[in-house]
């Protein structure tokens, strides 16, 4: 029982919360199921889950501060429950630090493949089967002007002082860092950093880029109008 995932789940909706909890837990997940914000920042800290689950209309404490508090403290990985695709709260929880997010209403087998996904390059921030880059051979550490990126020890340095990356920016960073110079593709971010074999949103891989940039300095990464996004040499 020790190796089962624990997740926090905070959704003030009743039959949302208890039909979910219901579905993760034949799905073999160990689920702490809140009602609103500061209960759930609560539960957070006593149980430490090694993954939260945010709905961001929750009463007391919303879900997009949650996900900053809960930030401040961990790199667990966070995931957004949006009843509206298109809504601002999406790219608001995605700024304040979530890795991901789900649409309401969602399927369960869609959530749970979601939280999988999302284990799975927290489990392997390295990259998993990616091909390691090339310099790694000398030492494992990359070095692109005032950045330096530990391939092997996974830590960042600019200008000497380390860099604290939530495991989803290590693995956008080192995907950008094993092909400096060469543009890729939102798409292709999405398949390799989020583990989508399927279309999804871009806006994950916009604010993504957009924190990584303020971490590491804004010109170190490169827009590339209509094609993606190029790591600068």
């Amino acid at each position: 029982m020790a190796d089962q995932t624990h997740v926090l789940f905070v959704e003030d909706d009743d039959v949302i919360r208890e039909a979910t909890q219901l579905a993760l837990e034949r799905d073999g997940f160990v689920v702490t199921a809140m009602p609103d914000g500061l209960s759930g920042l609560e539960a957070f800290r006593a149980d430490r889950p090694d993954i939260a689950l945010l709905d961001v209309m929750v009463p007391g404490l919303d879900g997009v501060s949650l996900c900053r508090r809960i930030r401040d403290e961990s790199t667990v990985p966070v995931i957004m429950l949006s009843a509206r695709a298109d809504s601002i709260d999406v790219v608001l929880g995605l700024e304040a630090g979530a890795d991901d997010y789900v649409t309401k209403p969602f399927d369960g087998a869609v959530l749970v493949a979601r939280i999988r996904a999302v284990l799975r390059r927290f489990g392997h921030a390295g990259g998993g089967d990616r091909a390691e880059p090339e310099a790694a051979a000398d030492g494992g550490v990359l070095t692109f002007g005032d950045l330096e990126v530990d391939t092997e020890g996974m830590e960042v340095r600019r200008d000497g002082r380390p860099v604290a990356l939530t495991p989803t920016e290590m693995r956008l960073l080192l995907e950008f860092s094993s092909a400096p110079g060469t543009v890729l593709s939102r798409d292709k971010l999405l398949e390799r950093v989020w583990d989508y074999g399927w279309g999804g949103d871009t806006r994950v891989v916009d604010v993504h880029v957009q924190r990584l940039r303020q971490k590491i300095g804004q010109d170190r990464i490169e827009t590339v109008r209509g094609f993606g996004y190029k790591l600068k040499a």
